[in-house]
């Protein structure tokens, strides 16, 4: 009873916070959404996985954005996958053959992820960012199309982030 108290509290909180925000701010509807997905999230079983949502830019090599179950997109971090183990899940040609797929075709497929961060850092020299490594043992995948990541009124344009990305130290080039 005290978590979902605890749940509750927060997202009052967050709904009262964000209505203070200036530039960029959400409408009523865009509010009620964000609470819906605050609430979405903070009901996810807890357990030994994480949840991640394909970001895919093209001719980058990073893989999207992992978090926590419970946690918020905020707090997730965008990685590079490593394929030790397991495959990523759209290895594909990155240029598609006939009427196949290709690299990136899950955009934005919510998954859960079994695994680890390695604790190591990786270079993706074309989107010139340093980024954790993840592990990869296993997935399944959650949601094919969830909707939006950060905010409601986001719009993917195919080349950016929606965010500058905490800890992604720009690379030097060599």
């Amino acid at each position: 009873m005290s978590r979902l108290l605890c749940i509750l509290l927060t997202a009052f909180t967050s709904l009262l916070l964000s209505s203070c925000q200036t530039g960029g701010a959400l409408d009523a509807a865009g509010q009620q959404q964000v609470q819906y997905r605050r609430l979405a999230i903070a009901s996810e079983p807890p357990g030994d996985y994480w949840v991640g949502r394909r970001f895919h830019i093209d001719k980058t090599h990073f893989w999207g954005y992992v978090r926590r179950p419970g946690e918020s997109w905020d707090n997730s971090r965008l990685v590079v996958m490593n394929e030790r183990f397991c495959r990523q899940p759209d290895r594909f040609p990155e240029l598609p053959s006939a009427d196949g797929p290709a690299y990136g075709s899950d955009h934005n497929t919510e998954y859960r992820l079994w695994g680890s961060f390695s604790g190591r850092k990786v270079y993706d020299p074309n989107s010139n960012m340093i980024l954790p490594e993840f592990m990869l043992q296993r997935y399944e995948v959650k949601d094919a199309s969830p909707g939006w990541l950060f905010k409601p009124n986001e719009k993917f344009d195919g080349v950016h982030l929606f965010r500058g990305e905490v800890g992604a130290t720009p690379g030097k080039r060599y």
